[in-house]
C-alpha cells in the first residue's frame, strides 16, 4: 500500500454542507483540499442531513437577501454539474401582521408586492388560515433543497476535481504555526492553510487555539404532522414553505415545509431549541417537557386547520447559534492563515454556496466578494481568551 499523502495546499475540517462547499470551491480553484469528516458518512450527527431545507429570497436582513441570487445560481451550477435535482420550487409565504418591520424588510427584499390578506390567502392556498388583519407576504422564487442529496452532490464534485474527503476521522489535535499540524485518529496532516467548519463542534476546536466564541449548540425538535384527510388539507407536497413573523397566538420563527421526507407529513418546527452538548444531543430522558410542541400544537389548530394537531414523527437536528444568529466568517485574531466558519443558527443551509465561496476567498487572502462586517469575530467582546 502506497502511504497515504499527508501534504496539502488546504486542510478542511467538517464535511457538512458549509465545509463540502468551501472545499469544493477550493477544488475549483485547483487547490489541493484534505476534508476531514470525524464520522462515517452519510450520518445524522450535525446540521446537513435530513431531505429538505427552505430556501428563499426573502430575507429581512439585507445582507443575506443580496446573496441569495448568487446562491440560486450555485444550486442550479451544481444540479447542472451533476445531473442530479436538488431543488423544488414551491413558494414561500411570510405570515404577519402588516408593518411588523421584519415582514416589512422581507418584502422590501423581494422587490414585488405580492401581499395575500386573509381571504385572498385561503382561495389561493386554502390550507392556510389566517387571522382578520395578518398578511402573508409571497415569495414565489423561494422552495425546497433536498440536503442528503445536496450534499452528496457537492462531495462528489470536489472529489472529480482531485479533492481528497477522508470520513471516520475525528480530529484529535490543531497545531498552529506557518504550516498548520493537523493530528486525527488515522494520520498527521500538513497545510498551509486550515478552514474550521465542524457545526457544533467548532467552539472546542478554536479553544484550543485561544478563541472563546459565542457558539451555543441547541438541540431542535423536528415534527413531522399528519392531515387530517390525506390530500384533503391541501397541504400536500405542491403546497408552499412558510414561516411566522410576529403573528398573534404564535411567536415568531415557526416554520413548515410540504410533505417531501414523509408522504402525507408537513415538517412543522419552531426555530428555537434547548442547549445541548453535540456529542449526547441523542439522550434526552423521556420525561423531558417539550414546551414547543405545544407551541406548535396551538398554531397548527389555528393557522393549518387541516393537520392533527400531535405530531406523528419526531426527530432531531442541531443548530450551533450566535448571539445575534448572525454567521462568524472570519480568520482567527492571531493566526490569518486559520479561517473559521461557524454560528450558521439554523438559517445557513440555503446560503452554503456562497459561504463556502466566501471562506475560499478569505483562505486565499483575497477580497471577499461580499462585506463582511456583520461576520466578524471581534464583533464580539472577550473572545481572544486567556490561552495567549
Amino acid at each position: 500500500l502506497a502511504p497515504q499523502k499527508s501534504t496539502y495546499d488546504v486542510i478542511v475540517i467538517g464535511a457538512g454542507i458549509q465545509g463540502s462547499f468551501t472545499a469544493y470551491h477550493l477544488a475549483q480553484r485547483h487547490k489541493d483540499t484534505l476534508l476531514l469528516e470525524q464520522f462515517l458518512l452519510p450520518h445524522s450527527r450535525g446540521s446537513s442531513h435530513g431531505q429538505s431545507r427552505i430556501i428563499r429570497s426573502a430575507y429581512p436582513q439585507e445582507y443575506y437577501s443580496r446573496m441569495m441570487p448568487d446562491c440560486f445560481r450555485l444550486w442550479q451550477q451544481l444540479e447542472a454539474e451533476t445531473g442530479t435535482t436538488l431543488y423544488r420550487q414551491t413558494g414561500l409565504l411570510v405570515l404577519g401582521p402588516p408593518g411588523e418591520p421584519e415582514l416589512e424588510a422581507c418584502r422590501r427584499s423581494l422587490g414585488v408586492d405580492e401581499v395575500l390578506d386573509a381571504a385572498a390567502l385561503s382561495r389561493r392556498f386554502p390550507g392556510f388560515r389566517l387571522q382578520a388583519g395578518q398578511v402573508a407576504v409571497l415569495d414565489s422564487t423561494a422552495g425546497v433543497l433536498f440536503a442528503d442529496r445536496a450534499l452528496r452532490a457537492v462531495q462528489e464534485v470536489f472529489r472529480r476535481h482531485g479533492g481528497t474527503l477522508r470520513d471516520g476521522e475525528k480530529v484529535l489535535s490543531i497545531q498552529p504555526g506557518a504550516t498548520v499540524t493537523v493530528t486525527t485518529t488515522a494520520g498527521v496532516y500538513k497545510a498551509p492553510r486550515l478552514i474550521i467548519t465542524a457545526g457544533a463542534w467548532t467552539g472546542a476546536f478554536v479553544e484550543q487555539l485561544g478563541l472563546r466564541l459565542p457558539l451555543q449548540p441547541l438541540r431542535i425538535d423536528v415534527c413531522y404532522w399528519r392531515e387530517k384527510q390525506p390530500g384533503s388539507a391541501g397541504l400536500g407536497s405542491v403546497s408552499p414553505c412558510f414561516l411566522t413573523l410576529g403573528l398573534s397566538q404564535a411567536p415568531h420563527g415557526i416554520y413548515g415545509l410540504p410533505s417531501i421526507e414523509y408522504p402525507g407529513l408537513m415538517k412543522v418546527c419552531h426555530h428555537h431549541g434547548s442547549p445541548t452538548d453535540p456529542e449526547k444531543r441523542d439522550q434526552i430522558p423521556s420525561s423531558t417537557p417539550r414546551p414547543d410542541i405545544a407551541v406548535l400544537s396551538s398554531f397548527i389548530s389555528s393557522y393549518l386547520p387541516g393537520l392533527e394537531t400531535q405530531p406523528a414523527v419526531m426527530e432531531t437536528c442541531l443548530y450551533t447559534n450566535t448571539p445575534d444568529e448572525d454567521f462568524i466568517l472570519d480568520r482567527h485574531p492571531k493566526f490569518s492563515n486559520i479561517v473559521i466558519g461557524a454560528g450558521f443558527s439554523g438559517h445557513g443551509f440555503k446560503l452554503a454556496p456562497v459561504v463556502g465561496k466566501l471562506l475560499c476567498e478569505l483562505s486565499l487572502g483575497e477580497e471577499p466578494s461580499y462585506n463582511m462586517a456583520h461576520f466578524a469575530i471581534t464583533r464580539f467582546p472577550g473572545v481572544l481568551g486567556a490561552a495567549q
